[in-house]
C-alpha cells in the first residue's frame, strides 16, 4: 500500500505511514483531497463508495476523493484520482481547506484529514471504476442539502463538513 503523508495542523509535512496504519489507532492526520464536479447546470456530480471500500463503504459523498502521494503535487493527485475513479480529466481549483476527524464505526477506522478541496467542470459521460465507485448521480445543490438533512446517515461524515467549508 501507499504511504500516507502525515501533516500538523499547518499541513506541513512531519513524516509517512502505510495507509492502513494512518487509520487505525485513533488516526494519524495526512493530506488528502476531496473533488467537486459540477455540470453546465450547475448540478454536483455525488457518487456513492463502492461497498467494498476499507472504511464507509457503501456511503454518498462528493465527486472523487483520495491522497497526495508522497512528493506530489495535491492537485495533481486529485487530477489523476479523478481520471482513476470516474475516467475524467479536466481543469481544477483550488476551493479550500479543513481538518476533520471521523471514525467509521463499521471498520474500526478513523479518517483524520488534513483535506485540500478542488472544483471542476464536466458535462460527459463517466467511465467508473466499480471497485471504488458503485453509483453516481447528479444533484442541484439544494437538493443535496435537503438529503443531507432527510438522511445523513447515507453520507460520509466529511462530505457536509467540505459542503460547508467549499469556497465555490
Amino acid at each position: 500500500m501507499d504511504a500516507l503523508i502525515l501533516v500538523d495542523e499547518n499541513d506541513t509535512q512531519i513524516g509517512t505511514a502505510e495507509k492502513l496504519a494512518a487509520h487505525q489507532n485513533g488516526g494519524q492526520l495526512h493530506r488528502a483531497f476531496s473533488v467537486f464536479i459540477y455540470n453546465d447546470s450547475g448540478q454536483l456530480l455525488l457518487q456513492r463508495r463502492a461497498a467494498g471500500k476499507y472504511h464507509f463503504g457503501g456511503l454518498w459523498t462528493n465527486s472523487c476523493c483520495g491522497h497526495p502521494l508522497q512528493g506530489e503535487d495535491v492537485a495533481l493527485a486529485a487530477g489523476r484520482r479523478l481520471h482513476e475513479e470516474l475516467g475524467i480529466h479536466v481543469p481544477l481549483r483550488a476551493a479550500g481547506t479543513f481538518i476533520y476527524r471521523a471514525e467509521d464505526c463499521s471498520s474500526g477506522l478513523v479518517e483524520h484529514e488534513f483535506d485540500h478541496m478542488f472544483i471542476g467542470h464536466w458535462n460527459g459521460p463517466l467511465w467508473i471504476d466499480e471497485e471504488e465507485v458503485a453509483e453516481t448521480r447528479w444533484l442541484d445543490p439544494e437538493a443535496v442539502g435537503q438529503w443531507l438533512d432527510r438522511e445523513p446517515e447515507k453520507f460520509t461524515p466529511w462530505f457536509p463538513i467540505a459542503l460547508k467549508n467549499l469556497e465555490v
